[in-house]
């Protein structure tokens, strides 16, 4: 029999979930099956427990009680069998009310201090005024007021070391925004150079800024389109409002913006490609030319309006992921996550939402660096732990929605960690579109049946697990960015962890009680109708391959060998087996109920 695990640890504790990992056996005997945890409360040991599985040295039990203590029991089954138990360990969820009760502590003391020192200065004054003593203490006063109204805009007083984000939408004149959160660049400090896309509100180009003092930079530039109305042109700076407020190396970083009439250089050798894209139509457009009349009072007058960001070399994640299929080792997959999980905890500590956080939203540098962009869609959230933004309308990206901001048009950050899951999924299948050729309305039906992507082909089966716990169903159950963070470190500092792949694994549920509800196929062109293979009915027919039992044993051996030649097909086919083999045992413990 193998020995027992070595010392078990406490990666992270959340309200209702503990992270663990711990040493594999010295001597398992064989090669390692699974490892099964046993837990239950410490004060009800003998009334009942639970028990899970994991393929890995490592686990996220979740469902569990806030502030209560929990003993942990693990042993190893291998070739030769099951180990004993191990000896046992205690941990203890965390206490979110007390967390909030230490926040609102030290606002009650920030507010305090404020109010305090604010009323010592009145008396103060009053006091000098009446005496007539000291007139330089007047002037000082004065100039005192005028910085302390300085950090008063629209009612947004700043307290000093408490970085927040502030919505543009609440300044009566959202060019005062523009103006405080974003650097105005003299366009003459410009030189655009080609047009590298197409955004919502105009062309995209890379170029270069000569900054003072400094050698020139690579930038992409964002420009507005000529003959733009006012509205159009305050949604366009409304972006570089909210990124000129971000500071952290995985945020896009705003280089400032050109509100003021002027030209950018444009070089020589691009002459021809702009006015072939239209794009020197869209500057002229915006700039009246003496003697040739008047624009409609709708039209903005002649300014060109441009947003200049820093260069990323490599582009869109989704877009280089595709280019460079199978290119990158687990370990710089896992490190290109960390960074976009680092970039949203960030954001979320700021109170933020991004609501559109998908592949096609994270930009790479030449360094692999991952940085979040993309904020057209984004709100803020007051400073509540459950608080949530619910839309007036517009267009959500289905595959990427956590079912409540789908139903209710309600998002949280919680919701951003759902559409965290499906970018982990785009990168582990490097750019795959998620549920691949389903209707939006399939998709949200699936989910809300109980169904979850599979896990990618060569997925180590501890991301996958995480992309399950960021789909849950409950948003209260997801971790927040910052576990996030925490158990992609524990990775990347056990590399060996990655090693264990979902394929020909069956993976338990994390817990009693969370088991999903799967698809029902009853038979092998069910399946394949499900996952868009039908065309592949009569080669599993002819191999063979006739119950869905038989299918679910079968590796990316047989699926080349009955006549699967495309990557893509055989990808999906592989990741879909995990699903099935899930719903045969599902089937095989429940059976059917008639």
């Amino acid at each position: 029999a193998p020995t027992l695990i070595g010392m078990v640890r406490k990666d992270w504790a959340s309200q209702n979930s503990i992270a663990l990992s711990w040493q594999e056996p010295d001597f398992p005997h064989g090669a390692i099956l699974d490892y099964e945890i046993k837990y239950y409360e410490k004060e009800h040991e003998q009334l009942s427990y639970s028990s899970t599985r994991s393929k890995a040295p490592s686990v996220i039990i979740t469902g569990l009680k806030p502030a209560t203590k929990y003993i942990f029991h693990i042993r190893v089954r291998t070739a030769a069998g099951y180990s004993g138990y191990s000896q046992k360990f205690e941990f203890e969820t965390g206490d979110e009310t007390s967390d909030l009760a230490a926040e609102q502590g030290q606002i009650l003391v920030i507010a305090t201090a404020a109010v305090g020192g604010f009323t010592l200065l009145v008396i103060l004054t009053l006091f000098f005024l009446i005496t007539g003593r000291c007139q330089w203490y007047i002037k000082a006063k004065m100039k005192s007021e005028e910085k302390r109204r300085a950090q008063l805009q629209n009612g947004h007083l700043r307290f000093p070391g408490l970085k927040t984000y502030i919505d543009p939408d609440t300044y009566e004149d959202p060019s005062l925004a523009v103006h405080e959160f974003a650097k105005e660049i003299d366009p003459s400090r410009i030189r655009i150079e080609r047009v590298i896309g197409a955004g919502e509100f105009g062309e995209v180009c890379s170029g270069r800024l000569k900054t003072p003092g400094k050698r020139e930079i690579p930038v992409a530039i964002k420009t507005l389109k000529g003959g733009h109305v006012d509205r159009q042109r305050r949604d366009f700076l409304r972006e570089a409002s909210i990124m000129g407020q971000f500071d952290h190396p995985n945020i896009i970083r705003l280089e400032g913006v050109v509100t003021k009439r002027s030209f950018p250089t444009i070089g020589v050798k691009s002459l021809s490609r702009f006015l072939r894209a239209g794009f020197l139509n869209s500057i002229l457009a915006s700039h009246p030319v003496a003697g040739a009349g008047s624009l409609p009072p709708s039209i903005s007058s002649g300014r060109p309006v441009m947003i200049v960001v820093e260069y990323m070399e490599n582009g869109s994640l989704d877009s280089f992921l595709r280019k460079h299929d199978g290119h990158f080792t687990v370990i710089q997959l896992v490190g290109m996550l960390r960074g976009i999980a680092a970039g949203m905890r960030y954001l979320a500590d700021m109170g933020y939402v991004h609501r559109d956080l998908a592949a096609r939203n994270i930009l790479v540098n030449s360094n692999l660096m991952c940085k979040v962009s993309d904020f057209g869609l984004s709100r803020v959230l007051e400073d509540d732990p459950d608080a949530a933004y619910t839309t007036s309308g517009g267009k959500i990206p289905i595959r990427w929605t956590a079912p409540e901001a789908i139903a209710y048009r309600k998002f949280s950050s919680a919701s951003d960690a759902w559409s965290y899951g499906i970018v982990m999924w785009e990168v582990m299948s490097y750019g795959e579109r998620p549920y691949w050729e389903m209707s939006n309305q399939d998709v949200i039906l699936s989910i809300e049946e109980g169904y979850r992507l599979p896990a990618p082909m060569g997925c180590p089966a501890s991301l996958h697990q995480l992309m399950l716990h960021c789909w849950q169903k409950e948003r209260n159950h997801r971790p927040k960015f910052s576990d996030i963070v925490s158990f992609l470190d524990k990775l990347i500092r056990n590399p060996s962890t990655l090693h264990t792949l979902v394929e020909d694994v069956l993976v338990m549920p994390d817990s009693p009680g969370e088991v999903a509800e799967y698809p029902l196929f009853v038979s092998v062109s069910d399946w394949l109708d499900s996952i868009k293979m039908g065309q592949y009915k009569n080669n599993f027919m002819a191999a063979g391959f006739t119950t869905l039992d038989m299918v679910s044993r079968m590796n990316i051996d047989d699926i080349r060998r009955i006549g699967v030649v495309l990557i893509g097909h055989q990808r999906r086919i592989v990741s879909s087996l995990q699903t099935l083999r899930l719903h045969m045992m599902h089937i095989q413990e429940k059976g059917f109920h008639v």
